[in-house]
């Protein structure tokens, strides 16, 4: 453990997580303008308050993702070749997954990645009964940075899984790094099945983030929460404010925690001075259109093979193949 985790007063998770929690909450609240990486927003509390909000009525999102794997999981279970593992990246509590499980009646194994580890096995208890001919091999881990899978499943081959929009939360050459990070650990030749919010009418983007009973808000404030439980922190949650907005130029939705008044605090022996109305980034939330989003997947290797949307074309869900022999273009195809 370094200097600066040992300066942690009240440790709630493991040495080396709560050492990389603190670096980069430092480096984040630290810098112009601050920061923090919205990974850290799955703790339990904060995997819940997500829980809540995927069922919120101005979050579009989820209902819309749900509808089309509904309408297309048999269509989405015959690209996964049989026998294979399906590789879950930011499980959370599976429950698209089980859309798929359902009806891919011969998948050989579920490993559902997440990083937050309680929640992740809370959730794996309950999918072993549900399917127990699928092998389930949860990973607790922050699938974005290298991962080692299971042994059990390095010889059967692999198809991914990203539903969620969670792609959005990325910049776009994050993105592209992300699919080729995807790419490495599900090899060549394999399918990756990806949640893309669409752009749309920028009144329904401001509801879906700026939810009516305060949950979203919630959300946001955890991250606070959760440096003052596992860093020892004591941010008054009370004087911060949750903003949410569409940034048209960038197409994305920016959240972001708004300092109420001037303050001082101090986080793992370092100083953070906060101006009145000065905020943390917390998260973006990047749009597609269809054909952004498929020249995004072919600059990082992948082939677009299918996407479906909603009947509002306010959400879709691609089928990328990874490129590791030139791909017969009339293979490809659109449904909608």
């Amino acid at each position: 453990m370094t200097a600066l985790a040992r300066k942690v007063s009240s440790i709630n998770a493991t040495p080396v997580a709560t050492d990389t929690f603190a670096t980069d909450a430092v480096a984040g609240l630290t810098a112009t303008p601050k920061r923090l990486p919205p990974k850290y927003f799955y703790d339990a509390i904060g995997s819940e308050l997500f829980e809540r909000i995927t069922a919120l009525p101005e979050y579009y999102l989820t209902r819309c993702e749900v509808g089309i794997l509904n309408e297309h999981a048999r269509d989405i279970a015959a690209l996964i070749p049989p026998g294979a593992a399906l590789i879950e990246f930011g499980s959370g509590s599976s429950a698209k997954t089980r859309i798929v499980l359902s009806v891919a009646n011969s998948l050989a194994a579920y490993v559902p990645v997440d990083i937050s580890s309680e929640f992740l096995h809370q959730q794996v208890q309950s999918l072993r009964l549900e399917y127990p001919k699928v092998a389930m091999l949860p990973v607790a881990a922050d699938f974005s940075k290298p991962f080692d899978l299971p042994q059990a499943v390095e010889k059967l081959p692999r198809a991914g899984f990203f539903p969620g929009s969670t792609i959005g939360n990325l910049e776009p050459h994050e993105a592209a790094a992300f699919l080729r990070h995807a790419g490495r650990i599900l090899g060549g030749g394999s399918t990756f099945i990806v949640g893309v919010d669409l752009v749309k009418d920028t009144r329904v983007l401001q509801k879906a983030y700026n939810d009516a009973e305060g949950v979203t808000a919630r959300f946001n404030l955890n991250l606070l929460a959760r440096i003052n439980r596992e860093l020892g922190a004591e941010f008054d949650l009370d004087a911060f404010e949750h903003h949410a907005f569409f940034n048209r130029e960038r197409s994305r939705i920016e959240m972001h925690l708004a300092s109420l008044k001037r303050q001082r605090m101090r986080l793992c022996g370092e100083c953070i001075d906060f101006r009145a109305g000065e905020t943390i980034h917390t998260e973006n939330s990047y749009k597609y259109s269809i054909e952004s989003f498929g020249a995004l997947a072919r600059g990082a290797g992948w082939s677009p093979v299918a996407v479906w949307t909603d009947a509002g074309k306010r959400f879709s869900v691609h089928a990328l193949r990874l490129r590791d022999e030139p791909v017969n273009s009339t293979r490809d195809r659109q449904a909608s």
